[in-house]
């Protein structure tokens, strides 16, 4: 599981776009969506049989005492791809959080919308991720949840100049720091996951923020023009799963 984890990860975190690869064809619409994913290919198996799936809608949770995550973020993003399936900024290394003594380095964020978690039962208009991955191929990510309000001045640098074709990439004409995406107020829900593309694979530690932060409907419209249709999976059964608080 961890080798195909890396194996997945420095796919996902490289610049080849998904029409560059040789995987079966998903999608979000029509026979290649989300309820058909685990028949396109043997490799995509757990998006239908898997126990630990995401997204999640995050409702029944655990008291605990969460640690805190150590977030150390430099100014690393510097490309934006349009893969087909999201809007990815890459990012240099040398960006990181570490997690009970683990660090764990940033390699790329990307968004959909609607939101991919619900929290109580509430979608976002749009949710961040964070893909961060061990020397060993283990992955957490990070979710942020977002709402309509006043532009956001990150998305704004993040999105300058969005491709508009899948495929298409271009770099950011400053670079940024993921930080200033993330809310001041750190507080988290934790559970185990999986991705939530194909082939959702499992063994993921989401860290799903608590606090959302904003975008402007100008933002939003931005995003969903580009993608030209919704672009989250729907929340998948949480099973036995402890969520923490």
């Amino acid at each position: 599981m961890k080798k195909h984890l890396l194996t997945l990860a420095l796919i996902t975190f490289s610049s080849m776009t998904f029409a560059d690869s040789h995987d079966a064809h998903w999608g979000y619409e029509g026979n290649d969506s989300p309820e058909h994913w685990g028949k396109l290919s043997p490799d995509y198996a757990l998006c239908s049989t898997g126990k630990n799936q995401s997204p999640i809608n995050i409702t029944q949770t655990l008291e605990a005492e969460t640690p805190k995550i150590t977030i150390n973020y430099t100014q690393g993003g510097y490309e934006v791809i349009n893969n087909g399936h999201t809007i990815q900024v890459n990012v240099n290394s040398g960006s990181s959080i570490t997690l009970q003594g683990h660090t764990y380095q940033l390699k790329q964020f990307h968004f959909h919308a609607p939101s991919e978690n619900e929290i109580d039962g509430k979608s976002y208009p749009l949710e961040a991720h964070f893909v961060h991955a061990d020397d060993k191929g283990n992955l957490a990510v990070i979710g942020v949840m977002f709402k309509i309000g006043k532009e956001n001045s990150a998305l704004k640098k993040a999105w300058a100049n969005m491709p508009a074709k899948a495929g298409d990439k271009a770099e950011l004409v400053h670079k940024i720091s993921a930080i200033s995406l993330l809310p001041n107020n750190k507080d988290y829900y934790r559970f185990n996951g999986s991705l939530t593309t194909p082939p959702c694979s499992e063994g993921v530690t989401w860290l799903v923020m608590k606090k959302p932060m904003t975008v402007s409907q100008a933002q939003l419209e931005q995003f969903t023009k580009v993608m030209g249709h919704p672009n989250n999976r729907p929340v998948q059964p949480v099973n036995a799963r402890p969520v923490l608080k």
